[in-house]
Formats: C-alpha cells, sequence, structure tokens
C-alpha cells in the first residue's frame, strides 16, 4: 500500500440498504456496483450471502462481473457460541459466496460478550480466532470488523484490545475500529486510535463510524489522521438510525484537503455517483449536502456573488469542479446586478447580450418579483424568462383555454377533470383527463395533447410540488406561488407560477416545466410560425 493511500470501503449496498425506506432490489446492487467501480473505490461490500434471495443473486451474478478497480467483498459474523468454525452455516456460505476477501464482526465489547452473546470473555476470544483461522484456510483474505470496539475500549480496554489481537494473530488482514453506537466523540477517537496503532504497529486499521452523534464525518477523518488506513462508509451517509460516515464527505476532505490519495482524477465523478446513487435508492438528494448537494456552492446574497466572481476563494473553499458540481447563483430581493450577471452567464443562450438586453432582463425581473415571482429556486423558470425577454423563446405549444372541474358525483369521491385547448403546429387540439385533484388533471391533460409531438415528455415526473400564499391578509383569495420540481431520471430542474388563482400558478408552472425539459433535450418546436429566432 502507497505510505498516503487511504483505502475506502464502501457499505452502500448493506449498511446503506438498513437505512428506514430504502429497499434495493438485485438489479438495484448491480447497477451502484458498476458506478463505485468506475468511481476507483477500493472495496464494495455487497451483502450478507444468504440472508435473503436478493444478496444471493447479487454475488451470484458478482462472480462474472468484470470489475476494474473494486474488490467485492462478503458480509457476516463470527461462528456460533461453543460451535466448531468448520461446520457453522454463515462461514460455510461466506466462503461458497465466491469473494476473495471476506469481512466479519465479532464482538470486542465485554458488555454485549456477556449480555448479548450471553457467552465468556475467553469463548468470544475463540470465536474470533477459530472463524477467521478457518476462512483463512480456505485460501481467504479476511477483514475483521471490531463492533463496538470504542464503546468497549472505554469500558475495558483490556479486553477490548484482546479482542483485536486474537483477529490480528489469527490472521486478518485489516482491523476495523468500529464505533457501532455512534456515540464517541473526535476526542476519544484519536486518542483511542492512536493507542491502537501503538498496540498492533504491524496491523492495518480502518474505521467504521455511525453518525449517531453527527461525528462520523468527523471521527473518519481524525482516525484516520492517527493512523488509520481504511476508511469503511456509505454514499450519501446512508444507514440505520442516524445514517453512517457520509463518503461524499470524507474522500473530498482527505484527499483535496489533506493530501491523501482515495480516487485520483475521478473524484470528479464523486457528485454525479451521489445523485445516481440518490435516483436508484429513490431518494431524494441532499441539496444541502456538503461537496455534492445541489446547494453546496450556490450564493443567494449580492456580497458573495460579487465576491466569487472576483474570486471564487472569497466565498468557497474548493473549486466545485473538483468534485463535479457547480456554482449557482440565486436571483432575490437580495441579489445585486453582480448576481444577475453572472447568473445569465452561465446560461447558454447562444448570443452576446447588450447593455440594453440587460436593462430589458433586470426591469422584467422586478416587475415580475413584484407581482409575487421569485427565481431564487426555479433556475428553468429564469432561463425561459429571459429567453423570452431577448425573443429567443422556444415556443411548444400555445394555448387557447382550459377549464378544470371537480364534482362528487353523489356521495363518493372528489373526482376531478381538466380539459385543454392547444396549438401546436398547424393542429389545434382539443384533450380531456381526469387526475387525482386540478394540477394533476390539468397537467394529464396538457400532457396528453403534446405527446405525439414530442414523446420525450412521457420520461419528464414530477418530483416536488409546493403552494405558497403570498399574502394571507386576502384570505382564500390570496395571491398563490407554486413551486414544481420536475426531473427526467437524470437532471432536477425547478419551475413557478404565479396567480390569484390556484390552478392557474400550477398551469404556468407546469407549462414551464414542459417547456424546460424539451429545451433541454433539443426539441424543435412543431410551432415554427410562433418563433422568433
Amino acid at each position: 500500500m502507497l505510505q498516503n493511500k487511504i483505502e475506502i470501503y464502501d457499505t452502500t449496498l448493506r449498511d446503506g440498504g438498513q437505512a428506514e425506506g430504502i429497499a434495493f432490489s438485485a438489479n438495484d446492487k448491480l447497477k451502484i456496483i458498476h458506478l463505485l467501480d468506475e468511481l476507483g473505490v477500493d472495496y464494495i461490500e455487497a451483502g450478507w450471502p444468504g440472508a435473503n434471495p436478493k444478496d444471493i443473486e447479487v454475488f451470484e451474478q458478482a462472480k462474472t462481473l468484470k470489475l476494474k478497480n473494486a474488490k467485492i467483498t462478503a458480509f457476516g459474523c463470527t461462528r456460533k457460541v461453543n460451535g466448531k468454525a468448520e461446520t457453522d452455516p454463515i462461514l460455510n456460505q461466506l466462503i461458497d459466496s465466491g469473494t476473495k476477501i471476506i469481512t466479519i464482526f465479532g464482538k470486542t465489547w465485554d458488555f454485549h460478550v456477556e449480555h448479548a452473546l450471553c457467552t465468556t470473555l475467553e469463548e468470544n476470544l475463540n470465536m474470533v480466532y477459530d472463524s477467521i483461522a478457518y476462512l483463512k484456510s480456505k485460501g481467504k483474505r479476511v477483514f475483521f470488523d471490531a463492533e463496538h470496539f470504542y464503546d468497549g475500549y472505554k469500558n475495558n480496554s483490556d479486553y477490548a484490545l484482546k479482542a483485536i489481537e486474537a483477529a490480528h494473530k489469527a490472521g486478518a488482514e485489516r482491523i476495523i475500529l468500529c464505533d457501532t453506537n455512534g456515540g464517541c466523540l473526535p476526542v476519544e477517537m484519536k486518542e483511542i486510535t492512536e493507542i491502537v496503532e501503538k498496540f498492533l504497529p504491524e496491523a492495518i486499521i480502518g474505521i467504521h463510524a455511525h453518525n449517531d452523534s453527527d461525528t462520523a464525518v468527523a471521527n473518519s477523518i481524525i482516525a484516520v489522521q492517527a493512523g488509520a488506513k481504511q476508511v469503511q462508509g456509505t454514499f450519501n451517509g446512508y444507514g440505520e438510525r442516524c445514517g453512517n460516515a457520509n463518503l461524499c464527505s470524507i474522500i473530498p476532505a482527505l484527499q483535496l484537503k489533506l493530501g491523501f490519495e482515495t480516487l485520483g482524477k475521478n473524484i470528479k465523478k464523486l457528485s454525479s455517483v451521489s445523485r445516481q446513487i440518490s435516483e436508484i435508492a429513490n431518494r431524494k438528494a441532499n441539496d444541502f449536502s456538503p461537496y455534492v448537494g445541489r446547494s453546496a456552492f450556490t450564493h443567494k446574497a449580492g456580497v458573495h456573488a460579487s465576491g466569487v466572481m472576483k474570486n471564487s476563494s472569497t466565498y468557497e473553499h474548493i473549486d466545485p469542479e473538483t468534485v463535479g458540481n457547480a456554482r449557482k447563483i440565486l436571483i432575490s430581493d437580495q441579489a445585486g446586478t453582480a448576481s444577475i450577471k453572472e447568473k445569465i452567464s452561465g446560461i447558454n443562450l447562444g448570443i452576446d447580450l447588450t447593455n440594453d438586453d440587460m436593462r430589458k432582463v433586470l426591469e422584467q425581473i422586478k416587475n415580475l418579483e413584484w407581482q409575487g415571482f421569485t427565481f431564487e429556486d426555479a433556475d428553468a423558470s429564469f432561463e425561459l424568462m429571459v429567453r423570452e425577454v431577448l425573443g429567443i423563446k422556444p415556443q411548444y405549444f400555445e394555448l387557447k383555454g382550459f377549464r378544470v372541474i371537480s364534482d362528487t358525483r353523489g356521495i363518493g369521491p372528489l373526482n376531478t377533470e381538466a380539459s385543454v385547448k392547444v396549438r401546436v403546429g398547424n393542429e389545434i387540439l382539443h384533450k380531456v383527463s381526469e387526475g387525482e385533484g386540478p394540477g394533476n388533471a390539468l397537467d394529464s391533460a396538457v400532457r396528453l395533447a403534446l405527446k405525439p409531438f414530442y414523446p420525450k415528455i412521457e420520461k419528464f415526473k414530477l418530483t416536488d410540488f409546493k403552494v405558497r400564499i403570498l399574502d394571507g391578509t386576502d384570505g382564500t383569495g390570496a395571491k398563490t406561488r407554486v413551486h414544481v420540481e420536475t426531473s427526467d431520471g437524470y437532471e432536477r430542474w425547478d419551475t413557478v407560477g404565479v396567480s390569484r388563482n390556484i390552478i392557474e400558478a400550477t398551469y404556468l408552472a407546469i407549462v414551464d416545466s414542459l417547456d424546460y425539459g424539451l429545451l433541454m433535450q433539443n426539441e424543435i418546436p412543431q410551432n415554427k410560425h410562433l418563433l422568433n429566432l
């Protein structure tokens, strides 16, 4: 191992899969394996062989995978109390999984040995040694996860050290110190890890931290500074309870700030992989996640935007492109001219803006924000507005009118029906659709009219919908702002609509979402007679 190399061991597929609301399919796991391998992760823990049919399928298919960078590991535990390693079903399932590397966890906290395993301290040491020695005799490389090590050390340091010593003597190639309950603080992490380094100077130590005290990332980093050579964690911090150590924060901190080798040039793929794993996990990505979140390099105040335009280091700790992210300038009542110029400069308009163009855009922003529009979190609507002001906005269809009706039809559930009349090319279409409420019905009717002309809109899915009353003093007649988030499975975009009629506000946001999606897909408008290009 290179002196400054830190091994990245990903356990998203096992520990991450234990998070509330996540249930990876076998196909999901295989997709993530390919993503992590392309990224350059060293080890991928694919699951627990035999635990369920999905993991059995994953390990079967993993036998034929042609991975470039990563090695697949199987996870399990030590032999049963008073049993024999040679006949232990779990150990033999691990051997049969076909992986060259096996990670097993064992007890290092005397409290757990006596109250969870209900056995003697000596028998537990035998369980650790026998299990590793047996797996080694079958030609396997073995990593030992010292479960509850930090709690065990604080409770009975002598015994905790004896447990990892038994693992090391049995032939474990890595001794992974686990903060299983996530209660360890950085000051404790540093002290205890340094003690272990001195106690087992020939061993390669790793860290596996949980986030119950919101210190998993800090603990992982400080453990490396104390001598650990492997970091275990999950992408996006997925995991049971409060989650595991977030590799999306640990990797750039180690490589970009401390000079350790982790992913090399592949670190530029970090943001993309994070977001793809979010999609596979069916979890909304955390926009505020450090390094990889969509808002990680977002600037709202005018002074901030002006500063980063002059020198990004004024308000950014790293160049966002280093981790595959991007700077974002928000347009709001706190934004100045510098913010707006920077915002527009990031849009590929295909023309050079004059001072007169900028004046027109600024006037329109002022007018729309007075009406209640806000582009702070509606980049797509902002770009469409700019294009419209400049006369270069594609018009994919023209609304002739719409109507929405809701009725109970007796004592049954409320039914909603929307009808729209739109012009596409030389055709005027009238379509009707039912839906779960006015917004859904209207969205369905518009899509029904447009799909024959623009089939790609089938991929556009509404992922978030928010409604805000702008002035409560007007009661139910108050002006309403609707914010819509849409995704095509790869990209997300945000649009906004404002009206005293919530249905019209919804329609405006939906139309913008469809327009922007088609613009991203480089669709050619059918309404060529309506273009001002």
